[in-house]
């Protein structure tokens, strides 16, 4: 059994709808595809057909993929949430202390990541370092080139 994933509302509905344009769009193309390819004889031999077999296989394993996940996963009420510590669904600006640049991410869970939007997987080192976290906090995070300090300047929603 899987466990949990916590999403925000917004996520769950992404979720949600690619789910539905996999079964009301891809899977229908795939099975015209198919049809067109056995129509065409010999399937032993017949390369567009071993294709789209397999690409229907992929697909449905995307498909169920995708509703395991949905199955196991809890919205967050964001009206629970404070600012009192770093959480989920919080938005932290830190401060690298190496260097001075501030950078600002929310926390989000795995399947909402998306550094281009600023969302940051709460499974990643320095969400795990910055969890728990009160403003002025410093927090040491391990990085592929080496140990950066982090200070906790804001946190907001």
């Amino acid at each position: 059994m899987a466990a949990v994933s916590y999403v925000t509302e917004e996520g769950y509905n992404k979720m949600m709808d690619e789910l539905k344009q996999l079964e009301t769009v891809e899977r229908p193309n795939i099975s015209k595809q198919i049809a067109e390819a056995r129509d065409k004889g010999d399937l032993s031999e017949n390369a567009e057909y071993d294709a789209a077999k397999e690409a229907q296989g992929l697909l449905e394993a995307k498909i169920s993929l995708l509703k395991e996940k949905i199955l196991n996963a809890k919205i967050i009420d964001a009206s629970r949430l404070n600012t009192d510590v770093i959480q989920l669904l919080n938005k932290v600006q830190i401060k690298n202390q190496k260097n001075g640049a501030t950078m600002t991410y929310t926390l989000v869970s795995e399947h909402e990541a998306n550094l281009k939007e600023g969302k940051l997987a709460v499974n990643t080192p320095i969400a795990q370092a910055l969890l728990g976290k009160k403003v002025g906090d410093v927090v040491e995070v391990t990085v592929p080139a080496g140990k950066i300090p982090f200070e906790v300047v804001s946190i907001s929603f």
